[in-house]
C-alpha cells in the first residue's frame, strides 16, 4: 500500500502551480483561436481548439517531465524530446485533415484545419513553457484569421477555402452540423 501511495504522490520535475497555469494558458489560448472559429461558424470551433491546445501542452509538460524522471535516467534508456513534438503534429495534422471536404471542386475547411494544426502548436509552446512564442503566435493567429478576412470581404475576393460546408444541392434542409 505504502508503494502505491508513493507511485501517486512522486514529485514533478515542473512544480505543480506552473504545471497548471502553463495548461491554463494553453486552454486560454486555444479559447481565443477557437472563439475566432466560432465566430465565423466554421466547424472546429471553442471546444475543438481548446482540447487540441490543452492536448499539446500536456505532451510539452510530460516531455520536461520524461527527460527528468529517475526511471529514464539509465543509460540504457535514450530518450529523444523532439519525438513528442513530431507526435503532436502528426496526430493534430490528422485531426485537422479531418475538417477538410473535397466537393464540387472547391476545398472546405481547410482554414480550420490549419487553425487547429497551429493551435497544437500553441499548446506545445504553452507545455514546454515558452510562453511568449505561445502568446505570440496567438496573436499572429487572430491578425490573420480576424483582420485578413475583414480585409478579403471589403476587397470581395473569391475564396479557395471557404470553411463553411457546401450546400445541399437538391435544396432540402439537413439537421445542423454539431460543433466539435
Amino acid at each position: 500500500m505504502e508503494q502505491l501511495i508513493e507511485e501517486f504522490g512522486h514529485p514533478t520535475y515542473t512544480s505543480f502551480p506552473v504545471v497548471a497555469a502553463r495548461l491554463l494558458l494553453a486552454t486560454a489560448f486555444g479559447a481565443v483561436i477557437g472563439f475566432e472559429r466560432e465566430w465565423r461558424n466554421s466547424p472546429a470551433g471553442l471546444r475543438t481548439h481548446i482540447l487540441v491546445c490543452v492536448a499539446a501542452a500536456m505532451f510539452g509538460i510530460l516531455t520536461i517531465e520524461i527527460i527528468h524522471a529517475p526511471m529514464f535516467a539509465q543509460d540504457s534508456v535514450k530518450v529523444d524530446p523532439i519525438r513528442v513534438v513530431e507526435a503532436v503534429t502528426a496526430g493534430v495534422a490528422f485531426l485537422a485533415a479531418g475538417s477538410i471536404l473535397f466537393s464540387r471542386g472547391e476545398v472546405h475547411g481547410l482554414t480550420t484545419g490549419a487553425g487547429m494544426w497551429l493551435a497544437g502548436a500553441i499548446g506545445l509552446a504553452c507545455g514546454l513553457g515558452f510562453w511568449q512564442i505561445a502568446g505570440f503566435g496567438t496573436l499572429l493567429v487572430l491578425i490573420v484569421l480576424g483582420l485578413l478576412q475583414t480585409v478579403h470581404d471589403r476587397m470581395n475576393l473569391k475564396t479557395d477555402n471557404q470553411d463553411k460546408p457546401p450546400a445541399d444541392p437538391k435544396g432540402s434542409k439537413s439537421p445542423p452540423r454539431r460543433k466539435a
